[in-house]
């Protein structure tokens, strides 16, 4: 595949806004859209260990939950 299609693939949607991002919880996969100092939460940090185990990080373009 070319480089810009792998530049396309991992910009953010649209509807993101700057220094946010876009997280699937749940098994239906609900979204939200977070700001990115959540990511230092010590609970937003759990649930990202949790996330690891029961996903992995193999999902590209996509942060699951799984709660």
């Amino acid at each position: 595949r070319s480089t810009s299609y792998l530049r396309r693939k991992s910009s953010p949607p649209s509807d993101v806004p700057k220094g946010s991002l876009a997280v699937y919880v749940g098994e239906e996969g609900r979204r939200f859209v977070i700001p990115i100092s959540y990511l230092n939460h010590p609970l937003f940090q759990e649930l990202l260990k949790k996330s690891e185990e029961e996903f992995g990080y193999t999902h590209y373009g996509a942060m699951h939950l799984p709660c």
